[in-house]
């Protein structure tokens, strides 16, 4: 089986705009019916690439696939609570068996917990310690693939502020650092098996500093 960890891109989400029409209609007799979209590049699953952090680092459309593709291992954090700091105590009990040259997912299922459409699944999220992010860079992983908004300050983001990059942990330690970020998965309840396979396939947008993707997970 396949599962599906992509959050759907919806309009009327609160936090992104997205653009959406359609030109033609089957019901006037028009030959085709064509939909076209705009939003951000990191709005709903995506991929962040170095340069969307770093002046001058690799763009999207440069980085390899093999880092977002292969065996991940499953983090199970599906007990956390709302609002509770993931610290490194955190990963010594639920990733011990991350090996370098793997992908880190992360399975909080925090979806279910809030609806990721409304503002609380942000400001009410499990986030990463500054010790967490380094825990995870020493252990060395191509990406690490989050299903809850994984840095504090998205609360104040949100509330229009913007704190200096040393705040942003996952960016500023991980992300800084050549492990590719991907952001807002959902459905990851499905996952049972400690390691699985996955794919996070980024639109080819060349120069660009984000990504949508759809991403996916099997056993294997």
């Amino acid at each position: 089986m396949i599962y599906d960890l992509t959050m759907p891109m919806e309009t009327g989400h609160f936090r992104w705009p997205l653009e959406r029409k359609r030109n033609g209609d089957f019901a006037v007799g028009d030959v085709f019916e064509v939909t076209s979209f705009g939003v951000s590049c990191h709005a709903f699953t995506h991929l962040d690439a170095p340069c969307h952090m770093v002046p001058g680092g690799l763009t999207t459309d440069a980085l390899e696939l093999s880092n977002v593709m292969g065996q991940a291992a499953v983090i199970n954090l599906s007990d956390i609570a709302p609002n509770e700091e993931i610290t490194a105590r955190h990963l010594d009990r639920a990733a011990a068996h991350l090996r370098p040259g793997q992908i880190a997912l992360f399975r909080t299922c925090w979806d279910t917990q809030r609806d990721w459409r409304r503002s609380e699944y942000w400001r009410d999220a499990p986030y990463l310690s500054a010790e967490a992010c380094h825990w995870l860079r020493e252990r060395n992983p191509t990406s690490v693939a989050f299903d809850f908004p994984q840095d504090h300050t998205i609360r104040r983001v949100l509330a229009g502020e913007m704190p200096p990059i040393e705040e942003h942990v996952s960016h500023d330690i991980l992300l800084r650092n050549g492990i590719t970020l991907i952001e807002y998965l959902t459905g990851t309840m499905q996952l049972s098996e400690e390691t699985v396979q996955f794919a996070a396939l980024p639109l080819k947008l060349p120069t660009s500093d984000g990504a949508p993707a759809r991403v996916v997970a099997w056993a294997g």
